[in-house]
């Protein structure tokens, strides 16, 4: 099976390095435009430095993965304000593609911002983490690592799903329990149901709740029996996009405002479903077209210039 997924670097003035090492290959950019001089910029490249080393380092699946084969992706911080005894408080956007069979195209799998990203780092403070002690020794510093840990098994939850159907399950119970242990704190947010309706709670919720699993099928059709075959059986390929966005929809249909029917469009997703259908008949543009207006409104506009 081909993991490998490849995904543009950032094109952001900032902090990145590039590293390929283990079944993960991440660019990790730190961006502290906003924070003052008071503060030495140094901590950022170290803190850089060694988020690469540990997301790079170590190997989070128990698959073997040949060097064309590592899981590209990017993590984007950018630090909005630093607090007493060296906390920080971020964003961290995360991006990983998935590659298209018989092409040079990557479809965005996750890219998701996360709004609420509080840690502690001192410099050169060793990164670690246990799936078995979560929270480590103090709330902020462990929520670094585990916030970070969350996102490398989503993405590897999404990825081996879109290849074998529920491939992708151990990863999101690897998530699910990072958010069942979470640190906990008065500035951590976001690990818990009432912190939002679209958060890491919420999201590996839907991944893990049985009422979803059709989610599952749909990721997986969308993909392997979808994209995949668009470039040697274009006909079945849109077919197959179709009958995903079908599952989609049954789970909208029953529970409207699903954070993960939402975060399946996000990132290009939109603009590439669109054009999946320009060649179609329009018996098949009229059918993607009423599903796509009921599953991702903010995005009609783009569904009506392509179908209409």
């Amino acid at each position: 099976m081909r993991k490998e997924i490849v995904l543009s670097a950032i094109l952001l003035t900032g902090l990145v390095t590039r590293i390929w090492a283990q079944d993960i290959n991440a660019n990790v950019t730190v961006i502290a435009t906003r924070i003052p001089s008071t503060v030495d910029h140094k901590v950022f490249t170290t803190l850089q430095n060694a988020l690469h080393d540990f997301i790079n380092g170590r190997n989070w699946s128990n698959e073997t993965f040949q060097a064309s084969e590592k899981i590209r992706c990017n993590f984007l911080i950018n630090i909005a304000s630093a607090g007493d005894n060296n906390s920080y408080s971020a964003t961290l956007m995360v991006q990983a593609g998935r590659p298209i069979f018989n092409s040079g195209y990557t479809s965005p799998i996750i890219n998701f911002q996360d709004q609420s990203f509080a840690f502690r780092y001192s410099e050169y403070q060793p990164l670690d983490f246990s799936d078995n002690r979560v929270q480590g020794t103090e709330p902020l510093a462990a929520n670094l690592t585990a916030q970070i840990a969350y996102y490398i098994y989503m993405i590897l939850g999404l990825e081996f799903d879109s290849y074998s159907l529920r491939g992708g399950d151990p990863y999101f119970q690897k998530a699910l329990n990072i958010v069942n242990n979470a640190p906990d704190s008065r500035e951590i947010s976001g690990w818990k149901p009432f912190d939002g309706i679209y958060n890491r709670y919420w999201l590996v919720e839907n991944m893990t709740n049985s009422k979803y699993t059709l989610v599952h099928d749909a990721y997986y059709t969308y993909y392997r029996t979808g994209m995949d075959q668009l470039y040697d059986k274009p006909a079945e390929g849109r077919a197959g996009v179709l009958n995903a966005l079908n599952m989609l929809n049954s789970v909208n249909q029953e529970n409207p405002r699903l954070m993960i029917t939402q975060f399946f469009f996000e990132g290009g997703k939109a603009s590439e479903v669109s054009k999946v259908f320009v060649q179609s008949d329009a018996d098949q543009k009229a059918r993607a077209l009423d599903l796509l207006t009921h599953l991702d409104i903010s995005n009609v506009n783009t569904y009506k210039a392509d179908l209409q």
